[in-house]
């Protein structure tokens, strides 16, 4: 059965991005549509997988992760407007069988992510 993980590093610390805020949609003809909302916990990770089940389905989606606010709530002076305020990650899924994992590394200045394992 496949899933979708994901998981953030927070490079300008050099530390897990715990309690980042992250958004899950599909992408459909008539636009996003949301499928939920998480925290990631102390180790940057989601609790479970995003995505699992009847709802993992091939198609197009999203993950958002709320950058801006993350390094905000951690005492970072950012400008306003923040350099990356939100960071959207389109991505598909092909293999309904397949594990999925969406990393994200990040800092107020620039991000990086890559399919892992």
């Amino acid at each position: 059965m496949g899933k979708l993980t994901t998981h953030v590093l927070d490079t300008a610390n050099g530390c897990p991005a715990a309690g980042m805020a992250v958004r899950l949609y599909r992408l459909e003809a008539d636009g996003p549509k949301w499928l939920r909302s998480l925290h990631l916990n102390g180790d940057g990770r989601a609790d479970g997988p995003v995505l699992e089940g009847a709802t993992f389905t091939a198609g197009r989606y999203r993950l958002v992760f709320e950058v801006a606010a993350y390094f905000r709530a951690r005492g970072e002076k950012l400008p306003e407007p923040a350099f990356l305020d939100e960071v959207p990650l389109d991505f598909g899924i092909a293999d309904e069988a397949s594990h999925y994992h969406v990393p994200l590394l990040a800092s107020p200045w620039s991000y990086s992510t890559y399919r892992g394992s």
